[in-house]
């Protein structure tokens, strides 16, 4: 059995096509997405985080407003960038958000992905330590994140408050229990995943890592996410481990999805270059009538290692043609691979 969401990346841009024209458009149309989704019996709402470009960026208003307006979907990110992150801020956001949907959020962090613009973290106002890497950062403070999380109190209070103080050191608040427990990281190599387990993160793999011995993609992360369970149980740490992979699935079903999919139609994986020296490998989209689908994702190993699985969206196309799409995914794919 799988938990399965959809990923948006929230794009937006004033193209005749687009249903999504404004920022307005696409945040509003997120919120009646996930309700729509928690409606049809999806299992999560996740959302893609990018700084300087028609796409989201700040999460958490738009996770707070998810989580006022359903009941049941996990709702989370994948990822936010740690780099352009004050974490105690970041706590108190999570906190109020996680607190509002109920306990179901479910956040993505990680290093970030390249930028729109060179070293975008600095006009946030944040610089690398002494002989520090901007993931040497990110990772730094994703640390600090999870440490603070925890809730437990470590600022001196003032002797003469403004309002009266419980005894011992302050923690950040609002404060929302568990939430530590449900931080995912996104790992594009073997290594990071096994950090996320030694740190009791939570996996996220998505349609692209690095290149790392030269097979398939879905084989190189199966590969991955076995290294991360070995890792966690490794750790010892005693709640079991989630992984989640991302993929782009389109059923084709009738003429307006063979349109915009169908010469998508037996693509491959591809192999490029990220930040311009680390060769990476992009995982194929899976795109046919149901049956097909079917039987091209029972070989996928790596969706068989992993227990959520979150499907890509063209979040452009508007509410109702998305809801089409996770529905058919749901009604004539998922049973026949007993995923759900």
């Amino acid at each position: 059995m799988k938990k399965i969401g959809f990923l948006s990346f929230g794009h937006w841009s004033e193209y005749d096509a687009y249903q999504t024209r404004s920022a307005a458009d696409t945040l509003l149309q997120s919120i009646d997405l996930a309700v729509a989704a928690e409606e049809i019996g999806l299992d999560g709402a996740y959302f893609r985080v990018h700084h300087f470009a028609q796409q989201l960026a700040s999460p958490f208003p738009l996770l707070s407003a998810i989580g006022a307006k359903t009941k049941s979907i996990e709702i989370g990110t994948g990822v936010i960038d740690m780099r352009y992150e004050n974490p105690l801020y970041m706590v108190e956001d999570a906190g109020a958000a996680d607190l509002i949907s109920g306990g179901r959020l479910q956040l993505g962090i990680s290093r970030g992905s390249p930028e729109q613009v060179i070293d975008g973290w600095r006009y946030f106002g944040y610089d690398l330590a002494h002989g520090e890497t901007d993931a040497d950062m990110g990772r730094r403070k994703a640390l600090l994140f999870l440490d603070k999380l925890a809730g437990e109190g470590f600022a001196q209070p003032n002797p003469y408050p403004m309002f009266p103080n419980p005894p011992g050191l302050l923690c950040v608040e609002p404060y929302s229990s568990g939430l530590r427990e449900r931080i995912w990281w996104g790992a594009a190599s073997d290594a990071t995943a096994i950090w996320a387990a030694e740190h009791g993160m939570y996996l996220q793999s998505s349609t692209l890592k690095y290149d790392e011995s030269g097979k398939p993609f879905h084989i190189q992360q199966a590969e991955q996410i076995r290294r991360y369970k070995e890792a966690w149980e490794a750790a010892g740490h005693q709640r079991p481990p989630r992984v989640s992979v991302s993929r782009s699935i389109f059923a084709l079903v009738n003429d307006q999805d063979h349109f915009y999919f169908g010469q998508q139609a037996g693509s491959v994986d591809k192999i490029g270059m990220i930040e311009a020296d680390k060769r990476a490998i992009f995982g194929r989209s899976y795109v046919g009538e149901p049956d097909k689908l079917v039987e091209e994702l029972a070989q996928d190993e790596a969706i068989q290692e992993a227990d959520t699985l979150l499907l890509t969206i063209p979040n452009t196309l508007g509410v109702a043609y998305n809801v089409h799409l996770l529905s058919t995914i749901l009604q004539h794919v998922a049973p026949a691979l007993k995923w759900r």
